[in-house]
């Protein structure tokens, strides 16, 4: 009895109040043993930069190619001073206290091994590791800002050294070195890279686990590159069992989780579990939003009597968002969504807001024409390294509802002050689920599950993330934006606040290269007016039309405008 209280004390002391994370059976639990379901966001494009993440998907996927790209604008030393600045604000506390605030409870940071270790061709002795603070600083400082937060840390190798998969964005593989597969240098570097982190984090209570190898995709022995076909994987479990090992040399506590090959979801070949705490990491996208999506997955966790994790997912309308959260609230399974942040981002909870001179450097890397000067590259690049910055990123609320209210609650919200008189913008519609705030007919990419679904929902891909489709907006009066690419029986809602019982004239800006018609009605669907909109002409040749005597009572207004015939843009809507 004595041996358990002072066992029980040492490990208070150790973790004091702490809610370290570990698996029982098919769930996930803190040491108090309450089940825990992660609600987490995964900080992709900070250690790690996709192209498309910086739009230069077309010219320069992998990293690699995007540091080849800058160096020959402002050269290798201006190149550095960009990432420098670029990691610097990629991620800071700021940001984790609003994912805090937001709902979150949990973090997944994609690493690049080159911030802890040199590559092997670098290495000065050959078969040894060179540590690099570098990685290692910004991981205590992030976990740092997540402990005050209560916020769990999850370390994910997202490029592994040598790169471990043939879709080369993603872990930064140059083709022109050996592979994570092809060398045994880059296998042990990988796991001597874990049980350095393993011998640094083993105390932390809000470490919540160890993502060992992101989203393998490798054909070993199968005919499909990215190994969505192998049988026997066999050379990814030896790999992940002998990276386990070497973590509990130091490290008995955290969680490790596991990927399959094909991007994290080919799990044939799985050998005997050879731990008993590990979990599964599954990745989903552009698919169904029901049981046989995941049935696999499920029939895994029964099978080995383990947690699953979404370990990343995204990329999609709000309306996807809800039902998958939805989905995986039902099954108890935790998640990551992907990512924290990216220029022209609409389908995450900030957006990083692109400037006119980085467009040009754009153009330039993909259609050539004149260089910029380095000095001119050099203010572009460093700008966008500002915008990314919290305090200087756009907050996308109509996600984070999408992520957290609608998932159990159906109603509409104010997306703003509506007040009448007054103007509103028609991109300002209400917060809500599809059916509740809006109706559109394009609102979510299914494209996996049946590539004839392949929508970009929002086809205009700007401000908001639900099915209407919103575009930059040049009238003379907006707030830049307009609602367009309208069908017959799509509607919007506007929550608007009346000063006193009256009929109103609402004058309607719009644009359309036919005639139209919309209705307007309260929630309830009881008929206000019906509005004719003459063609204009052209998408954006805005006239305004006026409708008199439009009821409205005192205090809190529903008001929804139908689209009835034509397409017509709107812009803006004044209520006098």
């Amino acid at each position: 009895m004595k041996r358990v209280i002072l066992i029980s004390a040492l490990l208070l002391s150790q973790f004091g109040t702490s809610q370290l994370l570990k698996t029982d059976g098919q769930k996930i639990v803190n040491d108090k043993g309450e089940n825990i379901q992660l609600r987490g966001l995964g900080l992709g494009g900070w250690m790690l930069q996709e192209g498309y993440m910086l739009k230069t998907a077309d010219f320069a996927g992998p990293q690699h190619k995007i540091k080849e790209k800058i160096a020959e604008l402002i050269g290798e030393d201006g190149m550095k001073n960009f990432y420098k600045a670029y990691l610097k604000n990629g991620i800071t506390r700021q940001d984790i206290d609003f994912l805090a605030k937001a709902g979150f409870n949990s973090v997944r940071l994609p690493m690049h091994y080159d911030l802890y270790t040199l590559p092997i061709e670098k290495e000065p002795v050959k078969g040894q590791n060179t540590w690099l603070e570098e990685g290692f600083k910004m991981t205590d400082d992030l976990l740092k800002w997540c402990a005050a937060n209560k916020i769990y840390l999850i370390l994910d190798l997202h490029a592994a050294p040598g790169g471990q998969g043939n879709d080369v964005n993603i872990s930064d593989n140059d083709k022109t070195k050996p592979s994570l597969w092809e060398s045994t240098e880059n296998q042990k570097k990988t796991i001597a890279l874990w049980k350095k982190l393993a011998e640094r984090y083993k105390d932390e209570p809000w470490i919540g686990g160890y993502d060992l190898i992101n989203e393998p995709n490798i054909n070993f022995t199968g005919k499909n590159p990215n190994g969505t076909d192998e049988m026997s994987n066999a050379p990814l479990w030896q790999l992940q069992k002998d990276i386990t090992a070497a973590i509990r040399e130091t490290d008995k506590k955290h969680i490790i989780f596991l990927e399959g090959n094909g991007w994290g979801n080919n799990y044939n070949g799985l050998t005997p579990l050879w731990d008993n705490n590990l979990a599964f990491s599954f990745h989903k996208y552009w698919n169904y939003n029901n049981d046989e999506t995941i049935q696999n997955i499920l029939d895994l966790r029964k099978k080995h009597n383990i947690p699953i994790w979404l370990g990343e997912t995204g990329e999609n309308s709000n309306v996807w968002f809800t039902e998958l959260i939805q989905l995986l609230d039902k099954h108890n399974i935790g998640y990551a969504f992907w990512p924290m942040k990216k220029i022209d981002n609409i389908a995450g909870i900030t957006n990083v807001k692109i400037t006119q001179e980085y467009e040009k450097l754009l153009q330039y890397w993909k259609n050539g024409g004149e260089k910029p000067s380095k000095d001119f590259a050099t203010k572009a690049l460093m700008q966008i390294a500002e915008n990314y910055k919290f305090n200087n990123v756009e907050i996308k609320n109509d996600v984070i509802d999408a992520m957290f209210r609608q998932v159990n609650d159906g109603s509409a919200k104010p997306f703003k002050n509506h007040q009448a008189p007054g103007r509103v913008f028609a991109s300002e519609y209400d917060l809500g689920r599809m059916g509740s705030a809006y109706l559109d007919k394009d609102f979510i990419n299914l494209w996996v599950s049946d590539p004839q679904k392949r929508s970009e929902w929002n086809s205009g891909q700007q401000m908001r993330n639900d099915g209407v489709d919103i575009y930059q907006c040049h009238d003379k009066i907006s707030n830049q934006y307009y609602v367009g690419k309208t069908e017959a029986g799509e509607w919007l809602q506007y929550t608007i606040n009346v000063k006193s019982d009256k009929n109103y004239t609402f004058s309607i800006r719009y644009a359309g290269r036919t005639d139209s018609s919309i209705r307007l009605t309260d929630a309830s669907g009881k008929q206000l007016s019906v509005v004719s909109l003459p063609s204009t002409g052209g998408d954006e040749s805005w006239k305004t039309v006026t409708v008199k005597n439009v009821p409205m009572q005192k205090g809190s207004n529903a008001i929804r405008l139908y689209f009835e015939n034509g397409s017509p843009n709107l812009n803006y809507f004044e209520i006098l």
